[in-house]
């Protein structure tokens, strides 16, 4: 779908279950996302919800792939997650960012948000997005500083605080 010099980013397919269960398997992932582990199951409906977002709103999230081996080193995108949060994201087209252990460091977040972002301009030009960021999370604080991003609330979300930033494409 869309191409960087070192990453293509694509919708998932079935065979990217497994790299993505393991990414969402490390302690460090969960950290900055996530009150606890992700059971099997729960882990197995993030991944197919990625795809009903494609269908319903014409946005979702994409695998990113590293064009030199081809592997997965993590995801990118858009989703309508209808969050029970204060502010509200509804209606947004929530951002966010997820890179493998073994692939961070390399920049490939910054890479592939900046082409998401791109993308995004060009299909959905006006809209709203939103990014919801742990405030000890600072490479992704940078990240969306350097798309444009603005803070514009601080608050909780399952009971951690949590730094909300938007932008309009």
């Amino acid at each position: 779908m869309i191409s960087t010099d070192r990453l293509i980013l694509r919708r998932p397919r079935l065979e990217d279950f497994e790299p993505y269960q393991q990414m969402w398997l490390d302690p460090e992932i969960l950290r900055h996302v996530a009150p606890g582990p992700f059971s099997g199951e729960q882990m197995w409906t993030r991944f197919l919800r990625q795809e009903g977002g494609w269908q319903f709103f014409g946005f979702g999230y994409l695998v990113i792939e590293e064009k030199s081996s081809g592997r997965f080193v993590g995801q990118m995108g858009f989703q309508e997650l209808r969050r029970e949060i204060s502010p509200a994201l509804t209606g947004t087209m929530e951002t966010g960012w997820t890179i493998a252990p073994a692939a961070q460091g390399r920049g490939y977040a910054s890479e592939a948000a900046q082409a998401a972002f791109g993308w995004a301009r060009e299909h959905h030009a006006g809209r709203r997005v939103t990014a919801i960021v742990s405030p000890a999370n600072v490479a992704s604080i940078r990240i969306v500083e350097k798309l444009g991003m603005q803070l514009f609330a601080q608050t909780e979300y399952h009971d951690k605080p949590v730094k909300l930033f938007d932008h309009i494409l």
